[in-house]
């Protein structure tokens, strides 16, 4: 009903400038029928129309329901359109429950906005002051086809149980119900708005998306550390991980001892801290230094201008004012994994040092120590390869005017998720 109220609404609004889309989630047996009467409806009122069957997923039928939805409503969106929905008082108010119940924030109880940017779509609620009894009498009046979903009165799910059961006993109390919540959720979202104002700033002072300083962390109030640790852990996924999870990491990580090299996983990563600050890792990365198989000793033949992608990153053969003799250029160099108690004579600095403590002055990150390499050739050291760069050791082979691996800079994406 209300969809077909704001399809006819816009149709007289703004003519030649709307298109219209039926999903049929092939979840009851007249909805193709339905679509039907959509597509017939939309060629009275000369409005362009599409049907699109989708495939539910199994699980919360609700959410899968709803993903498949949008997935329909993205497959179709131009880059210039703005997604129209019917929802309207009712719904508001409807979800702002259903989300209280589930244990939501602020954000949460915020439920809709009339007009609302995410990072793929633009969606528009031009109906969200109206009650469901307003629009059902502009209906009556305007004579327009609808159909009542018998899903929607199944109180095996949870909006219908909370419509046929929660909504009545609870307005019969409070008649006002209605219009207070929704100016709740209003208020929800102001404070929201709030919060993510603070949450940005303590995000940009305390770190990014890969890593938080600890110690600036702890210098804000405990509800503080929360929201920004909340927001920091969910990323770019849907949803924030639960309370319990968040108090794990300040537990188990945060507050472990600086060598402990705690680590905690949840949805995909790994939150691992490493002398004051606590890295968001991919598990991939994390486990490829738990599980390192790399193949102990290879040959390695370079060129000038030559790209290598090695396990510490990506690395070019290029010209340089001390480097290794260009007579290394096509010979067979030996590339093998570091094993452990190696020494080296780096280049400009006095004497032999264990690799070890180079590698801890440099600051390379517990989890990457497993991509170094070493260069060689005939048992002669020539150089390591790190995740900081080439280490050109001092040897026989070192003369002005000669070349080295540069690494490539990975310019990895940082960002600071605006819809915290």
């Amino acid at each position: 009903m209300d969809s077909m109220l704001l399809l006819f609404l816009l149709s007289e609004i703004y003519p030649d400038r709307i298109r219209a889309i039926y999903v049929n989630h092939q979840l009851q047996q007249p909805s193709a029928a339905w679509g039907e009467l959509v597509q017939t409806f939309c060629q009275t009122i000369n409005v362009e129309c599409v049907v699109q069957a989708v495939d539910v997923n199994r699980g919360n039928l609700e959410n899968q329901a709803r993903n498949a939805r949008y997935q329909a409503f993205n497959q179709h969106l131009r880059e210039d359109e703005i997604l129209v929905l019917a929802h309207h008082q009712q719904d508001l108010t409807e979800t702002m429950l259903l989300r209280l119940l589930s244990g939501t924030g602020v954000k949460g109880l915020a439920a809709m906005q009339a007009y609302e940017e995410r990072a793929d779509l633009k969606l528009w609620r031009p109906l969200l002051g109206l009650t469901r009894e307003q629009i059902g009498q502009w209906v009556e009046q305007l004579q327009l086809p609808y159909v009542d979903d018998p899903s929607n009165f199944d109180q095996h799910y949870d909006r219908a149980w909370c419509r046929g059961q929660l909504w009545p006993m609870l307005q019969q109390r409070y008649p006002q119900m209605q219009s207070a919540l929704a100016r709740c959720s209003e208020l929800m979202h102001d404070a929201d708005q709030i919060l993510q104002e603070v949450l940005l700033e303590d995000w940009r002072h305390c770190g990014d998306s890969e890593h938080l300083n600890i110690e600036k962390l702890q210098h804000l109030s405990i509800p503080r550390q929360r929201q920004l640790l909340s927001a920091w852990m969910k990323g770019q996924q849907t949803y924030r991980p639960a309370l319990q999870m968040i108090k794990r990491l300040q537990q188990e990580v945060i507050l472990a001892k600086s060598d402990a090299q705690a680590a905690l996983h949840c949805n995909g990563h790994y939150y691992v801290r490493y002398q004051t600050e606590i890295y968001r890792l991919e598990q991939q990365e994390y486990l490829a230094s738990k599980q390192s198989n790399m193949q102990n000793t290879s040959v390695l033949k370079v060129e000038l201008a030559q790209k290598l992608l090695l396990a510490s990153g990506q690395f070019q053969i290029q010209n340089t004012t001390v480097g290794l003799h260009p007579k290394l250029l096509q010979q067979n160099l030996c590339l093998q994994a570091r094993q452990g108690g190696e020494k080296v004579h780096l280049y400009g600095r006095i004497g032999r040092w264990p690799l070890k403590k180079a590698i801890q002055e440099a600051h390379i990150f517990p989890w990457q120590r497993h991509t170094i390499q070493i260069l060689s050739i005939d048992n002669v050291m020539l150089g390591v390869f790190t995740p900081k760069g080439f280490w050109l050791s001092q040897s026989e082979y070192c003369e002005a005017g000669g070349w080295v691996p540069q690494l490539i800079p990975s310019h990895s994406k940082i960002y600071v998720e605006r819809d915290l």
